[in-house]
């Protein structure tokens, strides 16, 4: 019977955690919903302000360019590594470390590599190996464009006042509840524009195109950065949900056959209960 009772045990530990990674699933999906609805909404001005900005490049004279667009010698890189503050969501966190660990070791092998965490598991991990110059696992308290403003002015100045010569961000990237691609982006210098013959350029300009794009690009890098971390938030509580739907299954799953092993258990303790008492039975009569 202490067998069974180990068993009951077991079964009664699957179910109370069955509870909880359902109601962490169900939690997870409605804040994955207001996530969702917040960077798809922001991905359409995104992607114009960045149109827009690449539109006015693209007939600039290559000496009329911004600071932000100054491309050195890459000797000093900063990784902007963005993951959560907490865990229970699959490989979203470990898929970032791993990136930013093949861009040090590998990508720039040689060269002076720092990183700015935004989240508290990145910054737990890589803060192992490697320099980290901040970390700002605190905007996800209140996220808004206000406090991803500040980030993105901090990483300008690094770049303008040359503590690095190149800045990039490595996220993940939301295309839906199940799958979120590792994005790694140039912040810093600005890529250069490719000509394009399609551009058009039938604008009246005032006060004048450089003007325009030295006020848009500061414009451009915060909301490029406040988009990735809108990306990465929403890209966390699906990635959480679907770590927490995997696991109610599994513990579904572990329930059942627990209760099967149970059941046989039980029935074998009582056929074996039976065989006795008919034994004695039969040994009184004899």
């Amino acid at each position: 019977m202490a067998n069974l009772k180990e068993i009951r045990n077991r079964i009664s530990s699957v179910k109370s955690t069955m509870q909880i990674t359902s109601a962490m699933k169900m939690v997870s999906a409605a804040k994955l919903k207001k996530a969702q609805d917040a960077i798809t909404a922001m991905r359409p001005y995104a992607n114009k302000l960045t149109e827009l900005l690449q539109s006015l490049s693209a007939t600039l004279d290559a000496d009329s360019g911004s600071k932000f667009a100054e491309q050195r010698e890459v000797n000093k890189v900063l990784l902007v590594a963005i993951t959560s503050n907490r865990g229970l969501c699959g490989a979203f966190n470990s898929n970032i470390i791993k990136q930013s660990n093949h861009l040090i070791n590998n990508v720039y092998a040689g060269k002076q590599v720092d990183v700015l965490s935004i989240g508290k598991k990145g910054n737990d991990i890589l803060s192992k190996n490697n320099t980290i110059v901040a970390n700002h696992s605190d905007i996800f308290d209140n996220l808004n464009f206000a406090n991803v403003e500040v980030v993105a002015q901090k990483l300008m100045n690094l770049f303008e006042n040359g503590s690095y010569d190149k800045i990039e961000i490595v996220y993940n990237k939301f295309k839906n509840a199940a799958t979120q691609a590792v994005m790694t982006e140039q912040f810093l210098p600005i890529v250069p524009m490719a000509s394009d013959t399609n551009v058009q350029s039938d604008y009246i300009f005032e006060p004048s195109k450089e003007e325009i794009v030295e006020g848009l690009i500061p414009k451009s890098l915060k909301t490029q950065l406040f988009k990735a971390i809108r990306d990465s938030f929403a890209s966390e509580h699906g990635a959480r949900m679907t770590a927490m739907h995997k696991a109610t299954d599994n513990a579904a799953e572990l329930r059942d056959s627990l209760t099967l092993t149970y059941n046989k258990a039980r029935q074998a303790a009582i056929t074996n209960e039976i065989l006795e008492i008919v034994g004695g039975a039969e040994a009184l009569n004899n």
